[in-house]
Parts: C-alpha cells; sequence; structure tokens
C-alpha cells in the first residue's frame, strides 16, 4: 500500500487575507515546533527576495468526533504591495519563496528532528 506524503510546502492566494502565504508544514516533517531562532532565519532568508514579510508560528488541534489533530505550520504572509502585478513574476516570486522555504526547513529537519511514535 502506497502512503501519500503531505507537501511541505503550500502556497496560496486570499483576496481577503494577505496577498501570499506559504504554509510549511513543519510540524508534520519535524515533530516539533520552529525556534524563535530559526524563525528568524527564515524571515532573513526571504528578505533577499521580497522587502516585507511575516513569520507566523501556529499550533492548531482540530477535534472531529472521536479524533483529535495537532499540528504545527510556519506560515509566511506578504502583503499585496509586496507582490507584482504580472501573474508571470508573481509566479516565479512564489516559486524563489517556496524554494527559500523548503531549504530552510530541510536544514533545520537536518539540525534537530523528533520521531514521531506510529
Amino acid at each position: 500500500m502506497m502512503t501519500v506524503e503531505p507537501p511541505l510546502v503550500l502556497v496560496t492566494r486570499e483576496p481577503d487575507g494577505p496577498g501570499l502565504e506559504l504554509a510549511i508544514n513543519f510540524g508534520v516533517f519535524a515533530g516539533r515546533e520552529a525556534t524563535a531562532a530559526e524563525l528568524d532565519e527564515l524571515g532573513n532568508m526571504l528578505r533577499t527576495e521580497v522587502d516585507q514579510v511575516a513569520v507566523v508560528s501556529e499550533h492548531r488541534h482540530e477535534l472531529e468526533g472521536g479524533t483529535e489533530i495537532s499540528v504545527h505550520q510556519v506560515k509566511v504572509q506578504l502583503p499585496p504591495d509586496e507582490l507584482p502585478s504580472d501573474e508571470f513574476e508573481l509566479g516565479e516570486l512564489a516559486g524563489r519563496l517556496s524554494n527559500v522555504a523548503e531549504g530552510w526547513a530541510r536544514a533545520c529537519f537536518a539540525d534537530r528532528q523528533i520521531e514521531i511514535p506510529a
């Protein structure tokens, strides 16, 4: 049976929210939360691509019926005025930011990872 691994970085555009948001499934892969120093490092790495960025650490609990899910995500949010108006340029920027975020996350995992019991 083949298992499907969730994506490491998801990119979304929200008309009523930030102009562009990247959700990094940090806890799923690392088994822990990102540290403050790691979040600062991500922000500084992203500043090579954009002037203004928000890095948010989110611990979320979802409860439904007899199921409880706890997820730690790191979100990167860019305001609409940071985004190029050209769709191709926007796609290029999103790709560069995704690559930076994925590289950062993988370096964090290699540094320190907690095994999640099955």
